[in-house]
């Protein structure tokens, strides 16, 4: 197996050998350390790595070189190896160039010279830049293959199923390779429905379920208990967070999601405004290291198992499976979310999943490189997902329906975006309808000023047009406003009255639903601020809401 690359780039030969003495004392083992004495001899390895297919992970570089600054050298260094991270070795007068290069090349990081200790100002940068050039980058293949149609929804939803729960896999586009169209045609005589799955063991799945998918790979597990403190429905940023508050203070938690951990932040491929990360984190990024967190702490994820019921007994809440099984619990917080908003245009449900998305679509994104893509949305998602796939599209275009982006984007967004030179945005726009039969061809546009209709091609779309709550599961059971919203707290006392069949002889807590010992928390509250930051925060809060709730009982 080829070791990755960690490059270290420095003209004055102390520097570099410390730096490479370093690399080598904590990551050889996994790594190959190369060292070079300027930008341009570093270039020309970096390009022998590309004709070698040799992958480089990392780039740890001196700011003040003469001829190339380390600025410069990244600039062209990412051009090969667009993923690997980058790492500035500065001076303190330098800091201003350094964090300049943060939005100029994606810098990940700069580090103050000198950077002694290194257990503690060198290695644990670097330690979670790796971690995360690891979840993000195509690991080398071992063994699970995925062979279909690019139009194909039900080939996107194992794909996206997969590489949102980072299961490194072999993707084989029979429409343009023969190979692959062979071996497919050669299973139970060319009859399986797309797409076909092949697995280290021999196995062979045709269009399988997310479900028996997850359990022939080992990601699903049953609950190891029958009864918990809390039980929690969601595993969104809120109930990741709920998680790791409630196992880290002593609560047996287990947290059941139906798809993927991350909810639909999970889905963003980029969160620039989420505090400590200066750089920006992506969704899946952050919903991995929270799930680790809470398995750490001691909480359990069952996924991909979806909640098909709760009923009451008593005080006991007690929670039924899609696999016929029951949990019981003595407390509850739905953190369900919302789920994507369609459009409801003519065209939309026949290309769902085949160029049609809701979301990012991480996993199909690299096979639109050079295609012409509409985003729809004018919020943060929208120019997230724009900006993310800008990388790979040879144009990007922002369908929004109001005047500008001003009215509901972030201005880091929106100023990216202008300084974009492949992304374009039609303001006071909206779709009428999509044409294609397999997969998208052109989109038409009808002017809301106007009202002039006109018609563009495209090869995919991605939508982000806002959500509806995922309360359908307690709807009958919590009260909820007239938008499907779960009402908590406050808003469930009217006029000084509690809620119907409201037996305590206190008012609801801050996030308890009509129901006493059910909690909600993120976006399935009624009246919130949608932030991931929010999320995490009413995840937390919960878990202190659920220890007063528990000591009445």
């Amino acid at each position: 197996m080829v070791k990755p690359v960690i490059m270290t780039v420095d003209d004055e030969p102390q520097v570099l050998n410390a730096v490479a003495r370093d690399l080598q004392a904590r990551y050889a083992t996994d790594y190959r350390i190369v060292k070079a004495g300027s930008g341009k001899e570093a270039l020309e390895a970096v390009e022998e790595f590309e004709r070698r297919n040799t992958p480089v992970a990392l780039f740890v570089v001196d700011q003040r070189m003469p001829g190339m600054t380390g600025t410069e050298f990244l600039t062209h260094a990412i051009e090969h190896f667009p993923e690997a991270k980058r790492v500035l070795l500065t001076a303190y007068a330098d800091t201003d160039a350094a964090i300049t290069s943060i939005n100029a090349i994606d810098l990940d990081y700069y580090l103050l010279k000198p950077w002694d200790p290194p257990d503690e100002r060198f290695y644990p940068v670097l330690n979670d830049l790796l971690d995360e050039w690891h979840a993000n980058t195509p690991p080398v293949y071992e063994g699970i293959r995925v062979a279909g149609t690019l139009w194909s929804p039900t080939t996107h939803a194992v794909k996206d199923f997969l590489a949102r729960s980072q299961i490194p896999y072999q993707w084989l586009d029979i429409d343009r390779n023969e190979a692959a169209r062979a071996l497919v045609e050669a299973t139970r005589d060319g009859k399986s429905k797309l797409p076909v799955v092949f697995l280290p063991d021999g196995t062979v799945l045709s269009c399988p379920d997310l479900h028996t998918l997850a359990e022939r790979i080992g990601l699903r597990a049953p609950a190891q208990a029958p009864f918990y403190d809390l039980i929690v429905i969601g595993a969104g940023p809120a109930g990741l967070a709920a998680a790791v508050y409630g196992a880290s203070e002593g609560l047996r938690t287990a947290v059941v999601e139906r798809e993927v951990p991350g909810g639909q932040a999970g889905t963003s491929s980029r969160i620039e405004n989420y505090l400590g990360f200066p750089h920006g984190i992506s969704g899946a990024d952050l919903a991995r290291r929270a799930v680790t967190q809470a398995k750490r702490l001691g909480a359990e994820i069952l996924s991909p198992l979806a909640v098909t019921g709760i009923r009451l007994d008593q005080s006991y809440k007690i929670v039924t499976l899609d696999d016929g099984s029951e949990l019981r619990s003595r407390a509850l917080l739905l953190a369900t979310g919302v789920e994507a908003r369609t459009l409801g245009i003519p065209g939309e449900e026949r290309l769902l999943g085949a160029s049609v998305y809701y979301g990012a679509a991480a996993s199909e994104a690299v096979d639109y490189t050079g295609c012409r893509l509409v985003v729809v949305g004018g919020a943060n998602s929208a120019g997230q997902g724009a900006m993310f796939l800008s990388r790979y599209a040879e144009q990007v275009t922002i369908i929004v329906r109001a005047d500008s982006l001003a009215k509901s984007m972030s201005q880091y967004l929106i100023d990216q975006i202008e300084l974009a030179p492949t992304i374009t945005v039609l303001p006071h726009t909206e779709i009428s309808s999509l044409t294609g039969e397999q997969r998208l061809e052109s989109v038409q546009l009808r002017d809301r000023t106007t009202g002039e209709e006109s018609s563009m091609p495209a090869d995919a779309m991605f939508v982000f047009i806002g959500a509806v709550p995922g309360s359908d599961l307690v709807r009958g059971l919590v009260e909820t406003d007239d938008h499907g919203f779960v009402l908590t707290g406050l808003d469930l006392v009217r006029d000084g009255k509690r809620p119907k069949g409201w037996k305590l002889k206190r008012d609801p807590l801050p996030q308890e639903t009509s129901v006493p010992g059910i909690f909600a928390a993120g976006d399935v509250r009624h009246d919130v601020i949608r932030r991931v930051a929010s999320a995490v925060g009413q995840g937390s809060v919960a878990v202190s809401l659920v220890h007063q709730y528990l000591e009445t009982v």
